[in-house]
C-alpha cells in the first residue's frame, strides 16, 4: 500500500519519540506519594499495566451506513494508542471480517498498516443473502484483552437484483403454560406491493442454532402467514431467526429470513448507585437504564418507595431509557422503583440493598470548567485516617488526591484542563489502599480538528464536475498536517440519522472503552448541549468498565500475553525427525507456487526450528515448504506455526438487528435495482440471472476443490475418489485406467510425448495449483485425494505452455475444512496456503469530460466519491474533485480524520444537485 504525504510520515515518526507523561512526574508534583508505600505500589501497578500492556484502538469510516448486494463497502482504518490517540506504530497487520447474521465469516481480509493506517474494500456478491451483517477489525495484539473491544459494527445488506419478493415480521408476546409464547405475524407481497395469495410456505424456527419448530403454512388473501411457537428454555434460548422458503409457482421458490430478537415482551429495568453502593444516611444519586425485549432503550416514569409506602422520589427516564434520581437511605429501610411503561403497564422492581457502612464518590460534571467531587463516608472510627483519589484515563494517571477524613465528607474541585478529552476514571482508595468506590465521566473540551469545507460554487448540475477544498486546523486555530478520508453521498438516496452513524470521535473516545452495547454513541456528540452533557453521565454510571479489574493488577494477576505484536509475515515452524526428534541443521525451502513470487531458503537451528521474517505477499499466493535432514534426506516431518483463527462470538450488537431489512431500506434498493438494470440493458453486466434467494435449480459442481486452468472438470478424463479406494500407490493405478497414458518407473508419461525428439517427457504433476517433480506422484497419500484431471490433448494443456508439453496430471484433495490452510501430501514436503495482504481497488469515479464515457448509461451511484487518502498540507489545505451523478437533490461529504498529535475530527457538509 502506498501512502502520500511524506512530510506527513515525518511528522508522525517525531510524535513517537516525545517523553510521555509518566508516573516518576505525577509523584514529584504529589511530594506526599514518596514516602507512601502501600500508595505508591498502586501507581507501579497502574504503570506497569501501562508500559506492558499498551491499548490499540481501531476506527473504520466506511463509505455508508446500509448497502445492497452488488454494493461495495469501501472503509479506512485508523489504528491508534488508546493512551493518547495518536496512529500506532505497535502492529502492522490489521484483519478485517465481513460476518453474517449466523456468526460465520463470509470474507477476511488482511491488510498491511502503515503508520496506523490502511483501507480496504468488500465486494459483496451475489452468493451473499441480504441480511444483518457485522464488520470487525482487529490486530494480533488486541486478542490478548478480548473482542469486546474490537471495532465491530452491526449493518444492513439488502437484495434488489434477485429479490421478488418483501416481507414484513411483527411479533406479539404471551404467557403459555410451558414457556414463552410468540406469534409472529408474516408478510409476503411482489415487488410492486401486491400481496403473494395462497402461496406455501415451509418454515423453521431456530433459536440459538437449535430447531425448535418445522411446519408448512399457506398465505392468506392479504399475504399473511401466522406462526405461532413456544421457547420452554426462556434462560438458555434467547434469540434467533425463522427460516421460511415460499413456493412463487411450480418451478420457484423464495427463501426469506426474519430476526427472532426475543421472545417475550419483558423490559429489564436496573439500577446503579453512584459510586457503587447506597450507604446508610449519605445521599446519593441512583441511575437507572430501562430496556426494551429488543434490547433498546424506553421510556419510563414513576417513583421510590419505602416499605411503608411513603413516596421518597420521582423518576423520569431521558435518551435511550436512562435517567437519574437521588435518595437518601436508611439501612433500616427498603426501597422499591414504581415503574410505570408508555402503554400504561407498571412494575415494581427493589432497589439494591443498603449498606450499613462504606464510601460513596460523587461527582457534578455541568461545569465546563471544573469537576466537582465529593467524597462521603461512615468510616469515621479513625480521624487521622487517610482516602486516596487516583484519577486516570486510558490507563494514564492524570492526579492523584489523598486527604485526611477529619469529617464525614469533602469535597474538591478539579480544572478540567489537567485532564484529556474522553473517559475519566476516578477511583477512590479506603485508608487499607483498598478500591471501594469508582465513577466514570466524560470530559470533553471539544478540542477537535477544525475541518473547513468548502466547493468552488454553490449549487451544480447533473454529471457536473465538482470541487471540494478542506482547511484544517487544529484546536488553537493552526494549520495542521493530517490524513484524512472523505465519502460523497447522494443523500436523497441514503438518509440516516447522524445520531446512529458511527463516528470516529464517538467511537475513539467513548464505544471503545465501554464493554457492551451502546445505543446511538454518536448521539452524544451531535449538537452537544447540556442535556446531552446529562444524558452521557448517565450512560457512564450505568455501562460497565472492564479494561482491567483492580483486583487482578493489585495481585499482579495480568493478562497472558499469547499473541504478540505483528510487524511482518513470516512462516516458521519446525522440522522433526519421523520419531518426533529435532532436526538441526536440516535445509528449509520456501517456494510459492502461485500469486508473489518467493523461492528462499534456510537452516534450522539447534531446536529444529525455522523462520522466513519479513515476507510481503498478496492474498493469491500459495506455498510449497520442503525440508531435508543435515543428510539430505526428505524423510522428515514438518510442523508449521499456526495463530489460531479469531473465534466469531455473539453480536454484542444485537439490539441493532433489522428485522424487517428489505422493507426498511425499500427507497435505496429501488435505485439499486434501476442500476443494475440499466448496467445489464447496456451490456456490461454479463450475468442475467443471479442466483442468491431464489432458486430454481440447485446444481453440483463436476470436479471440486479444482486448480484446473481450464475450468473445473473440463479435461480429457476424471478419476474420483471412489475409484482410487483401493488403491496403494496413485501411479500403479493410473496404470490401463486412461487410454493414452502409460506408468514408468513411477511417472505419468502421455503416449503423445513418448515419440519426442529429446526423449520421453512425464506429465507435469500440479497438487492443488502446486507444480510439483513428476516423481513425487507416488508419495501422495490416495485416500487425500478428491479426483485426478488427466490433461493430455492439444486443446487441454495448451493453456499451460511448454510445462504441458507432455501432458498433466491435476491432483485435486480432499478438503476436510473450508478454512484449511495447509495440507502434508507426504515427508519433507507440504503446501501452505497463508492469508496474504488484499490489495484494495482503487474507487471508480466517471470522468464526464472524456468524450468516451458512454452518456446513454444512468448514472444513479449512490456512493459518488470516495478517497481514503487525503492528505493535508503544512497549512492545512487539500483538495479533491470528482463529477455529480444523475441524482439531484442534496449530496452529503463526511470528513475523518486524524493529525500528527493524535487529534480527531469529523465534519459533514452538503451542496445541492439540480
Amino acid at each position: 500500500m502506498e501512502f502520500s504525504g511524506l512530510l506527513f510520515l515525518k511528522k508522525i515518526m517525531k510524535k513517537y519519540v516525545v517523553i510521555l507523561f509518566s508516573i516518576i512526574a505525577s509523584i514529584v508534583v504529589l511530594g506526599f506519594v514518596r514516602d507512601d508505600e502501600p500508595l505508591k505500589k498502586i501507581l507501579q501497578q497502574i504503570e506497569k499495566y501501562r508500559l506492558q500492556y499498551p491499548q490499540e484502538k481501531i476506527h473504520l469510516h466506511m463509505d455508508k451506513p446500509y448497502y445492497a448486494i452488488g454494493d461495495n463497502i469501501w472503509f479506512k482504518a485508523y489504528v491508534v494508542t488508546a493512551e493518547k490517540n495518536e496512529l500506532s506504530d505497535l502492529s502492522k497487520i490489521l484483519y478485517v471480517e465481513l460476518i453474517n447474521d449466523k456468526d460465520s465469516v463470509k470474507q477476511s481480509l488482511a491488510l498491511p498498516i502503515e503508520m496506523g493506517l490502511t483501507w480496504g474494500d468488500f465486494s459483496l456478491t451475489d452468493s451473499l443473502k441480504e441480511g444483518n451483517y457485522r464488520i470487525r477489525a482487529y490486530t494480533n495484539w488486541m486478542r490478548n484483552f478480548g473482542e469486546e473491544y474490537f471495532f465491530d459494527k452491526t449493518f444492513t445488506i439488502g437484495n434488489s437484483i434477485s429479490n421478488t419478493v418483501l416481507t414484513q415480521a411483527d411479533y406479539t408476546y404471551s404467557k403459555d403454560p410451558k414457556g414463552q409464547k410468540v406469534m409472529a405475524s408474516l408478510n409476503y407481497a411482489d415487488m410492486a406491493g401486491q400481496p403473494l395469495v395462497n402461496k406455501e410456505v415451509t418454515y423453521q424456527v431456530v433459536l440459538d442454532f437449535r430447531t425448535i419448530l418445522k411446519g408448512k403454512g399457506i398465505t392468506d388473501s392479504k399475504g399473511n402467514l401466522l406462526i405461532s411457537f413456544v421457547n420452554n428454555q426462556p434462560f438458555i434460548l434467547k434469540s434467533g431467526k425463522i427460516l421460511t422458503t415460499i413456493r412463487l409457482d411450480d418451478k420457484i421458490s423464495a427463501s426469506k429470513n426474519f430476526p427472532v430478537k426475543s421472545t417475550s415482551n419483558e423490559t429489564d429495568v436496573k439500577f446503579f448507585p453512584e459510586g457503587g453502593d447506597m450507604i446508610n444516611g449519605i445521599s446519593t444519586r441512583v441511575a437507572f437504564k430501562a430496556l426494551g425485549s429488543d434490547g433498546l432503550g424506553i421510556a419510563v416514569s414513576g417513583y421510590i418507595s419505602d416499605q411503608n409506602n411513603v413516596r421518597i422520589s420521582e423518576f423520569k427516564s431521558e435518551h435511550a431509557g436512562m435517567g437519574s434520581f437521588k435518595i437518601k437511605p436508611v439501612v433500616s429501610n427498603t426501597y422499591t422503583a414504581h415503574i410505570t411503561f408508555e402503554d400504561g403497564s407498571e412494575k415494581a422492581i427493589p432497589l439494591p440493598k443498603v449498606k450499613a457502612q462504606g464510601y460513596v464518590l460523587t461527582t457534578d460534571n455541568s461545569d465546563p470548567n471544573e469537576l466537582k467531587i465529593r467524597v462521603s463516608t461512615t468510616e469515621m472510627d479513625q480521624p487521622d485516617s487517610e482516602l486516596t483519589l487516583v484519577a486516570q484515563s486510558n490507563g494514564q494517571v492524570q492526579f492523584v488526591s489523598k486527604n485526611k477524613m477529619n469529617s464525614s465528607t469533602f469535597s474538591a474541585a478539579i480544572p478540567k484542563s489537567r485532564f484529556p478529552t474522553g473517559i475519566l476514571q476516578l477511583t477512590l482508595f479506603s485508608p487499607k489502599n483498598e478500591p471501594v468506590a469508582e465513577r466514570l465521566v466524560f470530559i470533553n473540551h471539544s478540542d477537535f480538528l477544525k475541518i473547513n469545507l468548502s466547493t468552488n460554487k454553490p449549487e451544480f448540475q447533473k454529471r457536473e464536475k465538482v470541487k471540494i477544498m478542506l482547511d484544517v486546523n487544529d484546536p488553537k486555530g493552526k494549520p495542521t498536517l493530517g490524513s484524512f478520508s472523505i465519502a460523497i453521498v447522494d443523500e436523497t438516496k441514503v438518509p440516516v440519522d447522524e445520531a446512529s452513524e458511527t463516528s470516529i470521535i464517538s467511537n475513539l473516545l467513548l464505544s471503545s472503552d465501554l464493554k457492551g452495547f451502546i445505543e446511538q454513541p454518536n448521539y452524544y456528540f451531535t449538537e452537544t448541549n447540556a442535556d446531552k452533557v446529562r444524558e452521557l453521565d448517565n450512560l457512564l454510571l450505568t455501562q460497565g468498565w472492564r479494561r482491567f479489574e483492580w483486583k487482578n493488577i493489585l495481585s499482579n494477576n495480568y493478562p497472558s500475553l499469547v499473541y504478540q505484536p505483528e510487524k511482518s509475515m513470516q512462516v516458521s515452524g519446525k522440522v522433526t525427525s519421523l520419531t518426533g526428534k529435532p532436526v538441526i541443521g536440516g535445509k528449509v525451502t520456501l517456494f510459492s507456487s502461485s500469486g508473489t513470487s518467493f523461492l528462499l531458503d534456510t537452516l534450522t537451528d539447534n531446536n529444529g526450528v525455522f523462520r522466513f521474517d519479513n515476507l510481503y505477499f498478496n492474498d493469491s499466493t500459495k506455498f510449497i515448504v520442503q525440508a531435508r535432514n543435515e543428510k539430505d534426506k526428505k524423510n522428515v516431518e514438518i510442523l508449521l506455526d499456526r495463530i489460531p483463527a479469531q473465534l466469531v462470538t455473539k453480536n454484542k450488537n444485537e439490539a441493532m438487528l433489522e428485522v424487517n431489512v428489505n422493507k426498511s431500506m425499500f427507497a435505496y434498493l429501488k435505485n439499486s435495482r434501476a442500476q443494475y438494470d440499466d448496467l445489464r440493458r447496456n451490456g456490461l453486466i454479463a450475468r442475467n440471472i443471479l442466483l442468491d434467494e431464489v432458486k430454481v435449480v440447485d446444481t453440483k459442481v463436476a470436479v471440486k476443490n479444482s486448480s484446473n486452468l481450464n475450468g473445473a472438470g473440463r479435461a480429457d478424463a476424471i478419476i474420483r475418489a471412489e475409484q482410487l479406494q483401493n488403491c496403494f500407490d496413485i501411479a500403479q493405478c493410473l496404470q490401463g485406467r486412461v487410454a493414452g497414458i502409460m506408468v514408468m518407473n513411477g511417472m505419468v508419461y502421455s503416449t503423445r510425448s513418448m515419440s519426442s525428439f529429446s526423449g520421453p517427457v512425464p506429465m507435469q504433476l500440479i497438487l492443488d495449483g502446486a507444480y510439483l517433480e513428476p516423481e513425487f506422484l507416488s508419495s501422495i497419500n490416495p485416500n487425500d485425494v478428491e479426483s485426478i484431471e488427466v490433461l493430455k490433448s492439444g486443446a487441454t494443456t495448451a493453456i499451460y505452455g511448454m510445462r504441458g508439453g507432455g501432458g498433466v496430471l491435476i491432483i485435486n484433495t480432499k478438503r476436510g475444512e473450508n478454512n484449511r490452510d495447509y495440507r502434508t501430501y507426504a515427508p519433507g514436503i507440504m503446501g501452505y496456503n497463508p492469508k496474504g495482504y488484499y490489495k484494495g481497488r482503487e474507487f471508480y469515479s466517471p470522468n464526464y469530460d472524456d468524450p468516451e464515457i458512454n452518456s446513454k448509461i444512468a448514472d444513479l451511484r449512490t456512493t459518488i466519491y470516495w478517497n481514503p487518502n487525503v492528505i493535508s498540507d503544512s497549512t492545512g489545505k487539500a483538495s479533491v474533485e470528482f463529477f455529480n451523478s444523475d441524482g439531484t437533490g442534496n449530496y452529503k461529504a463526511i470528513v475523518e480524520g486524524i493529525n500528527v498529535d493524535g487529534t480527531i475530527g469529523r465534519q459533514i457538509f452538503r451542496y445541492s444537485v439540480k
